[in-house]
């Protein structure tokens, strides 16, 4: 095989920082899409890596927490040139969307309460339902591959809806559970599938090195818990920005199974917890960064941005901008971290049948709280009043039947149709839900 990775056959540094920044301006349409996208790109057009090196790397970053999409860009980039590569592909594919979203929250600061504004935001959170709902659906199609991992799915569904688990518990759990029906021998889980890279193939520095695995690690450990301990030890730690920090590197280690995973988590927290966002507020946040390029999971800069900017007690687009940077610092230096140290260990890790089967468990799992964040936006969206009914062990939310909203309803279920089918395009269906969000409010007024 050509050793399209490369440095001296491959492209220039120039040549990559152009084409990442391609990449990043036009990453919509989810991880599906924008790894198609780099597919595309780095395979078909440019030919700069070949099928199983493009698999190879997708395999592994599957297996991470954190935005698979991003962490894949990285990757390509790292094989190219090295930490450089990686580092300029993984921030060309997380900035347009990055300036596009804290744009797009600073407006909302400013403007949310003008009736044109709120307009476009009911029609936008009614027709994310739809979105979150398909997602639902491919996720299930692809994970639920036998009846132990629709177990699995339900149990999930049931430890965060109703026992309000925490997610990293959950996610641990579901780990456990498959590795233990592989061993079983009763998994239906996936598995790895190797594919064996010829050792002359791989750029020196793709080798495993004890220096370079010791040195990289302790450099972005620095990089990560460094700026924490400063925010902690310079502004307290009950600051909006340490808590930011600590709240948001927690999450980037645990968020596997891509953003829709972890929403529910992040929305209970930042709602319930830290008070930084109302409970529709996260709807917004998601429709926004849908359409947006970059990975789903920039939905945080929104969640960020409105806590500094409620919380900081610093003028409050100051304080926006200031949290949205937390966040985007706290949510991305560990991907960086994941690939730079773990990649070239990549086959090590993927030829571990019993961790294979674990994340396969994960996968499942996810169903069920994709599953739970639906309902959770479902009711938050479509009822003006939710409450908590508890019995025994369980919390069950429970909508007030007459703050039903039919306009909502309707938004909601014209956007569904248009997605399922006739597989409208979802910018499409995104931009005509707020068309209708506006004719709504302004016929109200």
């Amino acid at each position: 095989m050509t050793d399209a990775t490369n440095s001296a056959n491959g492209p220039t540094f120039a040549e990559t920082i152009r084409v990442f920044a391609r990449i990043g301006l036009l990453s919509f349409g989810g991880p599906a899409g924008q790894i198609a996208l780099m597919h595309r790109i780095l395979v078909d057009e440019k030919k700069w890596l070949d099928e199983a090196r493009f698999l190879h790397a997708l395999n592994y970053c599957m297996l991470l927490p954190g935005p698979e999409a991003m962490q894949l860009a990285t990757y390509a980039g790292w094989l190219l040139h090295g930490i450089r590569g990686g580092l300029v592909a993984g921030i060309l594919f997380v900035l347009p969307g990055a300036i596009v979203l804290t744009a797009l929250s600073s407006l909302y600061l400013l403007l949310g309460d003008i009736h044109v504004v709120q307009g476009l935001l009911f029609g936008l959170k009614a027709a994310v339902l739809a979105v979150v709902l398909e997602a639902l659906v491919k996720v299930s199609r692809r994970a639920l591959t036998g009846r132990p991992m629709v177990v699995i799915a339900i149990l999930a569904f049931i430890a965060i809806a109703l026992l309000k688990l925490p997610f990293p518990v959950i996610i641990v759990g579901a780990a456990l559970i498959g590795a233990a029906l592989h061993l079983a021998g009763r998994g239906g889980a996936p598995k790895a599938a190797g594919l064996a890279i010829a050792k002359e193939d791989m750029p020196e520095w793709t080798r495993p090195s004890l220096a370079r695995f010791a040195s990289t690690l302790a450099i972005w450990l620095a990089l990560w818990f460094g700026p924490l301990l400063l925010l902690q030890a310079a502004l307290g730690s009950q600051n909006v920005f340490a808590r930011e920090g600590s709240f948001f590197s927690v999450m980037a280690a645990v968020t596997f199974g891509g953003a829709y995973a972890v929403l529910a988590w992040v929305a209970q927290q930042a709602v319930e917890v830290y008070g930084w966002l109302r409970p529709d507020e996260m709807l917004t946040g998601l429709g926004l960064a849908e359409t947006t390029p970059g990975p789903l999971i920039l939905v945080l800069v929104f969640v960020g941005f409105l806590g500094g900017a409620r919380q900081s007690g610093l003028e409050p687009l100051a304080g926006g901008l200031a949290g949205a940077a937390v966040t985007l610092w706290f949510t991305f230096v560990p991907c960086f971290l994941w690939i730079f140290v773990g990649a070239p260990y990549v086959e090590t890790v993927r030829s571990i049948a019993w961790l294979s089967a674990a994340l396969g468990a994960v996968t499942a799992a996810v169903v069920g709280i994709i599953a739970n964040l639906a309902l959770w936006f479902a009711l938050h969206v479509l009822f003006a009043r939710v409450g908590d009914v508890v019995a025994g062990p369980f919390s069950l939310p429970v909508p007030d039947l007459s703050s039903l909203d039919p306009w909502a309803v309707l938004i909601a279920a014209a956007s569904a149709v248009a997605l399922f089918r006739f597989h409208a395009n979802m910018l499409v269906v995104l931009a005509g839900a707020m068309a209708a969000g506006v004719a709504v409010r302004l016929i109200a007024v």
